[in-house]
């Protein structure tokens, strides 16, 4: 009996995941594959794509930088060709990218791959994993943009000194001018993101050909050789310059999280046709140049242009950097929304911004958040190299999280062999580590900003899980069930009043606090009651013909589920609709939604300290109102409430 029930459940899970896939990707079927390349260019590689601008620098010319020797600058370059290809083509485009959460990727999917119903002592760890490194990438989301268009503004400054004193003023409004038009969405720019991107890879790869065409000696440093000799011959210096070497690996994570878009062959079509090629090129002919002039080491790669095009590149550059600090803001709009989603942060307003790509939102809170701070981090640091010490703890750790998780999803839903998925993921954390230590060394020179974000956000996290969690514990004590609640209103004498009330409640069980209040003092129930209850799964899309589940009780009650995937925006009046067309006797558009406005009060008491529990209830008051979050309208929603202690 228990093996065919199992059998049953795994033929459920495996329609589920087939449907969710199917929902996730039916506009990618329909969209040549040459065009989501294209597009991809613009989204994904936007940030790894402008690294040049500063990674090489960084190692010649920063707080732990080398003298540029023929040594040296070989052994840079090595380290960087196999930064490239382990991290990026054999980790992320080759590994990483396997452990889709039906088609969704990101830190949080990932989490949500690994836990799936499970939980205990072992499952809550991972969550605190996969929450804290979520948070660290908004940290990488305020640094992204500080960093890349002030890299590429200060292009100027090779031209002439006279740009100097306008390179922060400059930054600053550009940045301010790419927040502001965050509200009308990407929609319209998008179409020329790819286009933009493609012309700024063939550039480098130009460039890079150029120089190395007059030093091709340069060439030598892919062999590994020259990297284990640079840390021979520089010792702790030769290790914390791995801490530059990293950053050309820091969009890295935009990779995988930007899988749901577009999924997994234009993503490593573009790497493997395009991308990476440029890069090496770009990289190795700032090696060539250095070679012969290792004066150039302040700015290594605006000195590869001609004179006359450095106007043209750094117009170019600054366009890259905008389309980059584009993408990383909207990956952060959409970690936001997994987060809501999941119950893991309050809700707040989010507002699609085209009615064709589900993906494109915009979240006012995130945006004026990342705005802020990285105006704060332009101002205050100045250069981009002072950035620069700031950039890559962040991104590491999550690294470092992502690698753990990744090994879970290939032992036990893969069923790779334990001894096979241990080699893989050891291999994995020896490079992983050996960045994450030499990213070390920058948090006493900014790298305790990322550090100080994340762990705010990951203490927001947890504090509002906790909370909601109280929460629920208190209203259990008092809970009743619904079938109980029917059951007994069925034995007294209620006046019935005509028309339909729609009932939100978070428990699939229990009777609602504002159909109890409404019962006790208004006296009276109406003809037709519907309960909801909304769902949200740990995946990302729930297929149409399991989203809507219909329990019919007695007395002119029914009870209605509502599932919804973590990359999905309730919609209760369109639910009602689809419930309709399933036989539901409702007519969404003249029920009367009668809702709980309750308040919570702070108490002292076990499982959460007090100050906490303020904190929670602070966020609670501010959060997103149900009327707006679930789409409900406003001239129909009756609100009911008390006083609650957690």
């Amino acid at each position: 009996m228990r093996a065919s029930q199992a059998a049953a459940s795994t033929a459920q899970q495996h329609r589920a995941e087939k449907g969710a896939r199917a929902v996730r990707h039916d506009h990618r079927e329909k969209t040549p594959l040459g065009l989501l390349c294209l597009t991809a260019l613009g989204v994904v590689y936007g940030d790894i794509g402008t690294s040049p601008l500063y990674a090489i620098q960084l190692c010649f010319f920063g707080a732990h930088a080398v003298p540029v020797t023929e040594a040296n600058v070989l052994g840079v370059l090595s380290l960087i060709f196999w930064c490239l290809v382990v991290v990026v083509s054999l980790k992320y485009l080759l590994y990483v990218l396997r452990a889709d959460n039906r088609g969704e990727g990101g830190i949080l999917a990932l989490m949500s791959l690994v836990r799936g119903n499970r939980t205990g002592k072992g499952y809550a760890l991972l969550v605190m994993l996969g929450l804290f490194g979520a948070a660290l990438l908004f940290g990488d989301g305020v640094l992204t943009p500080a960093i890349s268009v002030l890299s590429a503004i200060e292009g100027l400054e090779v031209a002439t000194p006279v740009f100097t004193p306008f390179t922060v003023p400059l930054t600053v409004a550009i940045l301010i001018g790419l927040f502001l038009l965050q509200r009308r969405g990407t929609a319209g720019v998008g179409a020329v993101f790819g286009p933009v991107v493609v012309v700024w890879f063939v550039t480098l790869a130009v460039l890079g050909t150029h120089s190395i065409a007059e030093n091709p000696a340069v060439l030598s440093a892919i062999n590994p050789a020259y990297a284990l000799r640079f840390f021979t011959h520089n010792g702790m210096t030769g290790y914390l310059v791995l801490g530059a070497v990293f950053l050309v690996a820091t969009g890295a994570e935009a990779l995988y999280a930007d899988l749901g878009h577009f999924g997994v062959l234009p993503i490593q079509i573009d790497w493997f046709v395009l991308v990476f090629p440029a890069l090496v090129l770009n990289y190795f002919g700032q090696g060539a140049l250095l070679l012969q002039d290792p004066s150039a080491a302040h700015n290594p790669f605006y000195r590869m242009a001609p004179e006359w095009a450095l106007y043209p590149m750094v117009l170019l550059a600054t366009l890259a950097t905008v389309i980059a600090s584009q993408a990383v803001i909207s990956g952060v709009f959409s970690l936001t929304r997994q987060a809501v989603q999941l119950g893991f942060a309050p809700r707040v307003e989010i507002i699609h911004t085209s009615s064709r790509e589900i993906g494109q939102i915009y979240i006012p809170g995130a945006n004026w958040a990342l705005m802020v701070g990285t105006l704060a981090l332009v101002i205050a640091f100045e250069k981009s190299s002072n950035l620069a010490a700031a950039y890559g703890v962040a991104v590491t750790t999550t690294m470092v999280i992502t690698t753990g998780l990744a090994f879970l999803v290939a032992y036990r839903r893969w069923k790779w062999p334990l001894l096979v998925a241990l080699s893989i993921t050891v291999a994995f954390l020896v490079v992983d580590f050996s960045f994450f230590g030499a990213n070390l060394a920058k948090v006493t020179q900014g790298g305790w900003f990322p550090l100080s974000v994340g762990i705010a956000g990951f203490f927001m996290f947890t504090t509002w899980q906790k909370g909601r969690e109280l929460l629920a514990q208190e209203m259990g004590k008092t809970a009743l069930p619904l079938t109980a609640f029917v059951q007994d209103l069925q034995q007294h004498t209620v006046i019935r009043v005509p028309g339909t009330a729609v009932f939100l409640n978070s428990s699939p069980h229990g009777t609602p606090i504002a159909l109890l209040h409404n019962l006790k003092l208004n006296r009276i129930v109406h003809e037709e009651n519907i309960v909801v209850t909304v769902l949200t799964e740990e995946i990302p899309f729930v297929p149409a013909d399991q989203q809507i589940e219909i329990r019919p009780l007695t007395a002119g009650f029914t009870r209605l589920l509502v599932r919804y995937g973590f990359m999905e925006d309730p919609d209760v009046p369109a639910a009602l609709a689809t419930a309709k067309r399933l036989g539901l006797n409702v007519e969404p558009a003249n029920v009367t939604y009668i809702l709980s406005n309750n308040t919570l009060i702070p108490a002292r008491g076990s499982g959460m300290s007090f100050w906490r529990r303020r904190i929670f209830t602070y966020m609670s008051r501010n959060a997103l109102r149900p009327t707006q979050f679930f789409r409900l309208p406003v001239n129909r929603v009756i609100e009911l409430g008390m006083q609650i202690k957690i």
